[in-house]
């Protein structure tokens, strides 16, 4: 196994000095070159994760100057995109929520509001799950929601009254369940998973347009809500069929485990505002805020409720409801790897590799765009299976923004559904970390993900392919035959 890391470790450089002395095409520019070769070799250390992904992101810091393709001042500055900055003040707001408890406060009542038997236990930590995964990260929420799920398999499984077998098959439901909807509820927001970010940021970086929060949730929560009632049905009564319908003791456990929480603390209820402040501004920023402070926008939102988490104070003397050791936890990794991704679209754009590439696909100009979609999705889908979503859109937005404009089509077509499809990958451990969250529990087993999987990545790419193609175009209000001028010249 070492030498084989050591290997892939040595393949990438060697690749890229491979391709560089066998040259570029003759009508690709030397920019553009020099960045296909470090894209190349970017993308082999982060399919096969040899070094951490977030060490790779920062490749092109040292290499984008070396080479030319672009200088150092263009480069780092991607790293401090403002949606950098969208994601930092979410992980500060999600450090909090964690801090005192009030995720599971927030979780324990809405399963108790759905219902106790089997199939409403499931609908209600998926509801909770997905709920919690549109403003905090997938991982940490499916962190959050185990030991809950846990709690509850172990009081089915310790009941007289349970019918044999029936706790492992409730056990396997309840934990891809988890797994499932902290993917699905990540897509309902801007900020729910960092795909969603890196194609707002694309767009910005390459278009000058802005994705608002607003403009995102309209076309994601629905998908959410879609994706999440079809999981739970096909859990519930394909993938797994439960004998026993009323759960025995599983309203005590609820009502147990509430109980324990005590009283809601005035911390939570200090955290519980910022929150839901911070989410009425992004969900009412473009057509309520907007007119009174027309320079706000999502970061700023972001990041005054962080600022405003450091100043409030919490129950002891001159002790904030966050302080700064605290905060230092957030997943930098996660936020390095984002400042690749908007360097590495940097590199596509100015370099003009992105139009070359367009340039190269007009053979599939034939192809109708439905046809086109389905096997966009389904690639993508499947891609990020085994490769991380966050650098697969990274990777392959910037390409797919000039490849629309070679074959005619609107870009927010194949941008969309690739943003889209990196969310839906359901069949391995190391799809997603919510995936391996719910394996590391001992309940599942690799075939039970493969098998459970499979036909969640099919569903999720039959219902993206319709939805993309049909209410995409209405949800944006956008003239699918008509490419506006700013989209064919993308800014530099």
């Amino acid at each position: 196994m070492r030498f084989i890391n050591g290997f892939i470790l040595l393949a990438g450089p060697l690749v890229f000095l491979l391709l560089q002395f066998l040259g570029k095409p003759a009508t690709m520019p030397e920019p553009a070159f020099d960045v296909l070769c470090i894209t190349v070799w970017m993308a082999l250390w982060w399919v096969t994760e040899v070094i951490p992904i977030s060490v790779t992101a920062l490749l092109p810091i040292i290499l984008f100057p070396l080479t030319g393709a672009l200088d150092i001042d263009v480069t780092t500055a991607a790293y401090a995109h403002k949606y950098v900055f969208l994601y930092l003040g979410g992980f500060v707001l999600a450090i909090a929520i964690e801090k005192w408890g009030l995720h599971s406060r927030i979780a324990l009542h809405i399963i108790r509001i759905i219902g106790t038997d089997i199939r409403k236990i499931i609908l209600g930590f998926m509801a909770a799950t997905a709920f919690l995964s549109m403003w905090i990260s997938n991982t940490a929420t499916s962190v959050m929601m185990l030991p809950i799920g846990t709690a509850i398999i172990r009081q089915l499984c310790n009941n007289p009254n349970t019918i044999e077998n029936e706790n492992k098959l409730f056990g396997k439901a309840l934990m891809l369940a988890i797994a499932y909807s902290a993917s699905i509820g990540g897509i309902a927001t801007l900020i729910g998973t960092p795909p969603n970010l890196v194609f707002a940021g694309i767009v910005e970086e390459l278009y000058g347009i802005e994705i608002s929060f607003t403009r995102w949730f309209m076309l994601g929560l629905p998908i959410s809500c879609l994706l999440l009632f079809i999981c739970w049905k096909y859990l519930t009564t394909k993938a797994f069929k439960f004998t026993q319908h009323e759960f025995p003791g599983g309203k005590r456990e609820i009502k147990r485990l509430i109980d324990e929480l005590g009283e809601i603390s005035r911390e939570e209820k200090k955290v519980l505002a910022v929150f839901l402040v911070t989410a009425f501004c992004w969900v009412t920023r473009s057509f309520l805020l907007q007119p009174f402070l027309p320079f706000l926008d999502d970061t700023i939102i972001a990041m005054t409720a962080g600022v405003v988490l450091f100043v409030i104070p919490s129950g002891k003397p001159k002790v904030p409801l966050i302080t700064w050791d605290e905060a230092v936890k957030i997943p930098w990794g996660i936020i390095l790897l984002f400042g690749g991704g908007m360097a590495l679209a940097k590199g596509f754009n100015d370099s003009g590799l992105a139009s070359w590439i367009g340039e190269q696909l007009v053979n599939l100009e034939n192809l109708p765009l439905f046809l086109i979609l389905i096997l966009l999705i389904f690639a993508v889908n499947f891609l990020t299976e085994v490769t991380s979503n966050l650098a697969t859109t990274a990777m392959l937005l910037p390409i797919l923004a000039a490849m629309a404009i070679a074959l005619d089509l609107h870009p927010y077509f194949l941008m969309v559904g690739a943003t889209l499809a990196a969310s839906c990958a359901f069949m391995l451990p190391v799809a997603t970390p919510p995936n391996a969250v719910v394996f590391g529990s001992g309940y599942l087993r690799i075939p039970d993900m493969i098998k459970a999987g499979f036909w969640m990545n099919l569903i999720s790419i039959i219902i993206l392919t319709f939805i993309v193609y049909y209410a995409l175009p209405l949800l944006w209000d956008f003239d699918p035959e008509v490419i506006p001028e700013n989209f064919k010249i993308p800014l530099p």
